[in-house]
C-alpha cells in the first residue's frame, strides 16, 4: 500500500539535501511539488521545485480548498496541492512532502497515517554555519532564520521519527530505513536525544 511520507526541519538542517539524495536512490518515490509566493531562486524551475503564484493566486487556491497543507513561512506562503498527493497515492506511488512543521501538523489531521520525520543539525553551531554558506540570504534573513529554527526544533516531538543530520550518509541510510518499516530505534521520543535538544533549544 502506498505511503505519505512527511518530512520537516529548521532551515539549515540540510533536509532539501537528504531528500535529493533520497530520490537519487528510490526513483519511484515521488515528491508532491509545492505552491509558493515568493520568488524563484535563480536555478529554481517552474513545476519541479515549486509551482509559483502571486499571493492573490495562492488565496483563490485556499478559498478553494485545494490544499492539503498550507502556512506562511517568513514573508511567504508554501502549499501542497490535496488533488495531487492524492491521485499519486491512488496510483500506488509512495508520496513525500518537504514541508515546515505547521503544514505538518496539518496532514496529520488530514491523513494520520502518514509518517512523519523531523530532521535536526549536530549543534547550533553547524546550522549557523550551514545558513551562511549556502550564500543565498541577507545577514538579517540568516538572523531570522536562525532565531526561528529555536521555535521549529521545540515541535519536534509532534513528529514520530527524528533523524540527527550529523554524518549525511549515516543520516541518509537512517531515513532509508525509515521509509522502508524500520527505524523503531529513530523514534522522537527516544532519551538519548535529550542533551541535544537542551543545546539546540536554550
Amino acid at each position: 500500500m502506498a505511503r505519505l511520507f512527511v518530512i520537516s526541519a529548521p532551515s539549515g538542517a540540510g533536509k532539501t539535501t537528504l531528500v535529493r539524495a533520497l530520490l537519487a536512490k528510490r526513483p519511484s518515490l515521488v515528491v508532491s511539488v509545492s505552491h509558493t509566493t515568493r520568488k524563484p531562486r535563480a536555478h529554481e524551475i517552474e513545476g519541479i521545485h515549486y509551482h509559483f503564484v502571486t499571493a492573490a493566486r495562492f488565496q483563490e487556491l485556499v478559498r478553494a480548498d485545494a490544499f492539503l497543507e498550507h502556512a506562511r513561512v517568513f514573508d511567504n506562503f508554501y502549499g501542497t496541492g490535496v488533488q495531487q498527493v492524492r491521485e499519486q497515492l491512488a496510483a500506488g506511488k509512495d508520496v513525500l512532502l518537504e514541508i515546515d512543521w505547521q503544514g505538518a501538523r496539518q496532514v496529520r489531521r488530514a491523513m494520520p497515517d502518514c509518517v512523519s520525520i523531523f530532521i535536526l543539525p549536530p549543534s547550533r553551531a553547524a546550522l549557523e554555519r550551514r545558513l551562511r554558506e549556502r550564500a543565498t540570504d541577507s545577514f538579517e534573513v540568516i538572523a531570522r532564520r536562525l532565531a526561528d529554527a529555536t521555535a521549529d526544533m521545540s515541535h519536534y516531538l509532534e513528529f514520530d521519527y527524528v533523524v540527527v543530520n550529523d554524518r549525511f550518509e549515516q543520516a541518509l541510510e537512517e531515513l532509508e530505513s525509515i521509509l522502508d518499516g524500520g527505524g523503531a530505534r529513530l523514534r522522537a521520543e527516544r532519551p538519548e536525544l535529550s542533551p541535544l535538544l537542551q543545546q539546540l533549544l536554550r
